[in-house]
């Protein structure tokens, strides 16, 4: 008389560990295949609605940028735990309760069975888990303090009058200055009203052995939120005498007198010429800049470019084309006192966060000039190989990064809405202007020292005209898009 086979002795643990990947499916190894179906609709409703809220890059973004769905998707994360812990308990209850009081594990194949189970259940929540909570703490340690929205803003004030302190220096004060700032919504329809959203990357140059804070690059998007137009406007460190704004400054010649990569130092120094919605320094570099171009700077970020080397790295290196070499016999270090020799042969070169620091900064066979082409083109390939598995593996290291080198004042509510612009945007067709000598070059200073004065009339006709027709820009100005600044040649 044939006899049926006992039932294994680890099948319990079996039900239970298909219940814990997907709840309900170990229930029908277990013998309770109704509620079986009833679990696997229960999956199929989580993962409609999951679909829904997640189904595309712009939605997924918006929920990692924002405080609140961080803290749902965590209270969700906790719940479907639960949820697992459950279904896998249940199905191991199920199959164990069927199966005769004989057929039993052994100890070790017990606790070996428990551990893997516990393994497939805690593990994606624990690594989700983390994700969320250094994603929270970051953009509200980056962006949260920041309460400036896009906006015009005007300022008023009494006529700051210069005093000249025991050391000859001037001083200046102020008998009071008010600042009114209209702000613009701060939901998706923040730029309702603004034609171009500008905003203004700042490289800071404030590491070791250096005193204050030099922004040495500072280029300015400025973006067509209807069309996703954009164009980049880079201005060199070495003007000087640029125009003002109303309100600001204590200078007999209404302009700021210095190279205009000292504007965030002056912002410290003379903290009453420059009143604003923001800190001294930041309404000095928003200001002037804004002025100088002829458009508001709505946002600023500014990236501390020792920092810079460890962002590369995050991100696991970057790929360039190098079209000319690079060869810098005296390069500064990152401590501000050594020196070394770089040699960046041309090609395609594959440059970890050191070099891709020594590519962008050194400017020591050819100018500044020369290195704002540069600069551009590392920002557009960091932008465009950041590739997910990178950003995932280091994405602890990365966000500690970001918090220690990146000032900004872009506020946290506005993140969402800048982040809606971003499939809009092609980089490929970016319009990119470097307001450099001789074509915008008008006189040296009056006084020897070292710099130049910009025709700003220039400057402000170009930048009009790239914004309200870039492709005519092109023909007329002689611009390259940034895709073709930064392409390698045909065959390379």
């Amino acid at each position: 008389m044939p006899t049926s086979e006992a039932p294994s002795p680890m099948r319990p643990f079996v039900a239970a560990g298909l219940s814990a990947v997907i709840p309900g499916i170990g229930h029908f190894v277990a013998g309770d295949a109704r509620r079986g179906r009833f679990l696997i609709l229960i999956d199929i409703a989580i993962l409609a609605v999951l679909a829904f809220l997640f189904r595309d890059k712009v939605s997924i973004l918006t929920a990692w940028i924002q405080p609140t769905s961080l803290a749902l998707m965590m209270i969700g994360n906790i719940a479907l735990l639960g949820y697992r812990v459950w279904a896998a308990d249940d199905a191991y209850r199920t199959a164990k309760g069927s199966q005769p009081s004989s057929s039993r594990p052994s100890t070790a194949a017990l606790f070996g069975g428990a551990a893997v189970l516990l393994a497939v259940i805690l593990t994606p929540h624990i690594v989700f888990g983390y994700f969320d909570v250094v994603q929270y703490d970051l953009i509200t340690t980056v962006f949260g303090g920041n309460t400036v929205s896009a906006s015009d803003t005007t300022t008023t004030s009494s006529p700051l009058v210069p005093v000249t302190d025991a050391t000859g220096q001037t001083v200046p004060t102020t008998p009071g200055a008010s600042t009114t700032s209209v702000a613009a919504s701060t939901d998706a329809t923040l730029w309702d009203g603004l034609d171009r959203l500008n905003i203004l990357l700042i490289g800071g140059d404030f590491g070791e052995g250096r005193t204050g804070i030099r922004t040495d690059t500072m280029i300015t998007i400025s973006i067509d939120p209807e069309t996703g137009e954009t164009a980049m406007f880079s201005v060199p460190r070495n003007w000087t005498q640029a125009p003002l704004p109303d309100g600001m400054g204590v200078w007999d010649c209404d302009c700021y007198p210095e190279l205009i990569n000292e504007l965030w130092v002056a912002g410290e120094q003379y903290p009453d010429a420059f009143p604003g919605p923001g800190t001294p320094s930041e309404n000095a570099v928003k200001g002037v800049i804004g002025e100088f171009l002829g458009i508001p700077i709505h946002y600023y970020a500014m990236v501390n470019l020792d920092g810079f080397v460890d962002l590369v790295d995050a991100l696991g290196g970057v790929e360039i084309y190098v079209p000319t070499a690079v060869v810098d016999e005296k390069y500064p270090g990152e401590d501000g006192v050594s020196t070394e020799r770089i040699d960046i042969q041309p090609g395609w070169q594959e440059l970890d966060g050191h070099l891709a620091l020594a590519y962008s900064r050194s400017r020591n066979q050819d100018s500044d000039y020369f290195r704002m082409n540069r600069q551009r083109c590392v920002i557009e390939a960091m932008m465009e190989q950041a590739d997910p598995i990178s950003l995932l593996s280091n994405f602890g290291k990365l966000a500690d990064v970001i918090k220690d080198t990146v000032l900004t004042d872009i506020p946290l509510e506005t993140l969402p809405a800048l982040v809606e612009l971003l499939p809009s945007i092609d980089l490929e067709n970016t319009v990119s202007v470097r307001f450099i000598p001789p074509e915008y070059h008008l006189k040296f200073r009056d006084d020897g020292k070292p710099g130049r004065v910009a025709d700003i009339e220039k400057v402000h006709d170009h930048v009009e005209l790239v914004i309200s027709d870039p492709q005519r820009a092109i023909v007329e100005l002689g611009l390259e898009q940034l895709d073709a600044v930064c392409a390698a040649p045909a065959g390379a």
